[in-house]
């Protein structure tokens, strides 16, 4: 699993796509909420880590796990 969340947040009039712990987002920068989401939650799948989508003022609106599910868990 990779070391930092991807969040998907509104800067500078766009939406960016960034890991968490990184100074810089991930290159790219979208016009579009959708189009920003669909990138992180690729990055996220990729990554196998969290994907954290934050409304325009910051807030988290929207919080996904794509971390592999052990198979041998019960319950």
């Amino acid at each position: 699993m990779a070391e930092g969340y991807v969040h998907t947040v509104h800067a500078e009039g766009r939406w960016q796509t960034a890991i968490e712990g990184d100074l810089m987002p991930l290159p790219g920068s979208f016009l579009t909420e959708a189009e920003a989401v669909q990138a992180g939650r690729d990055e996220a799948r990729r990554r196998q880590t969290e994907h954290v989508i934050h409304n325009e003022d910051g807030s988290i609106s929207e919080r996904n796990s794509y971390v592999p599910d052990p198979s041998n868990r019960r319950g």
